[in-house]
């Protein structure tokens, strides 16, 4: 008697759900189509935003208020972490003093919906007052902010994604990626490398992997190292002794190397292979790598050719180490 009553629940819970849904599918593609439309808009403005920025002298002292000021916080850390000097600056506290940590060098980049918000209009008047550009992202180029601005860079939206525009929804989406696109496009006119952001940023995953040397891990005390014409009886005792890769040195330079799949592959061959001369069996032409490299480049080194450890040569050539693909992936080379 009661299964009809559950499935007709069931049915109604997947009409809910599927409702539920929609409706963020709807928000989703009202977002979309707001950046996309900046993106399609995006003119001289941005360019002569950019080119303030990259001459700035001093630092990026970014502002907004509400749901701006959440935008700007993030746009600060981004200018930062691409390496511009910048700092979030609330334009009420501007007024109480925090005033003094803006120089005549810096550039200000001011957010707000409206571009009419009562709070900023103090901390602009003061940036003005010290001849400091202001770069203006707001839905309103004629607003106050928009004509105190230096360059106006458009952030209005047709309409918002939250219902009755109760809150700042699409217009927020905008603002941050028109920030990043500021942040990202200054970074590439910098020059600024993906080494550069692993310096600022040591403790991350990407900041391991990009300082990372071979040096750092390669190994250099004990070295497993044999001239050419020494016999296989000692290749095999340092084999099985220095995991698995021996170095051939003839006359201080790299000559070859012989890993324990040569010696597999030998002892496959003949039974009489100890008293071999070295030279013999070795790779004489071996792939090698340099103290100053990456890990992360000794490891795709590694990994292309089925290796499991590199010689580490100096600019002359000399062995100076050995490093090997298990230490590299453990120091978080890849």
């Amino acid at each position: 008697m009661h299964k009809p009553v559950k499935r007709s629940q069931e049915l109604k819970s997947a009409a809910d759900g599927k409702q539920l849904v929609d409706r963020g599918k709807r928000v989703l593609a009202l977002e979309a189509a707001a950046v996309q439309r900046v993106a399609d808009t995006l003119g001289p403005a941005f360019a002569r935003a950019v080119e303030i920025l990259a001459g700035a002298k001093g630092r990026v002292i970014v502002s907004g208020v509400g749901k701006s000021g959440l935008i700007a916080r993030k746009l600060a850390a981004t200018f930062t972490s691409t390496g511009t000097p910048a700092m979030f600056l609330h334009p009420v506290d501007s007024l109480h003093g925090d005033l003094g940590i803006v120089s005549r060098d810096d550039v200000g980049v001011v957010l707000s919906k409206s571009g009419a918000s009562d709070e900023l209009f103090g901390l602009v008047s003061q940036l003005k007052r010290l001849g400091v550009p202001i770069i203006a992202l707001t839905g309103d180029a004629e607003s106050p902010l928009g004509r105190q601005a230096t360059v106006v860079l458009d952030g209005s939206v047709a309409e918002e994604a939250c219902p009755e525009t109760l809150a700042p929804t699409a217009s927020t989406t905008v603002a941050l990626a028109l920030g990043d696109a500021l942040a990202v496009t200054l970074l590439e006119v910098k020059g600024f490398r993906r080494e550069d952001f692993a310096a600022l940023h040591p403790g991350g995953v990407l900041g391991r992997k990009l300082l990372l040397r071979v040096a750092d891990v390669m190994l250099t005390d004990g070295l497993p190292i044999l001239a050419p014409d020494r016999p296989m009886r000692e290749c095999v005792v340092l084999l099985a002794g220095k995991r698995g890769t021996v170095v051939v040195v003839e006359q201080g330079t790299l000559a070859g190397v012989v890993t324990a799949g040569d010696l597999t592959r030998l002892m496959e061959r003949t039974d009489t292979f100890l008293d071999i001369p070295v030279r013999d069996v070795m790779t004489r032409t071996p792939k090698a790598t340099a103290p100053e490299e990456l890990g992360s480049a000794a490891v795709s080194l590694m990994e292309r050719h089925g290796i499991m450890a590199l010689p580490v040569l100096d600019s002359q050539k000399r062995v100076v180490g050995i490093v090997h693909l298990h230490d590299l992936m453990k120091a978080g080379a890849v």
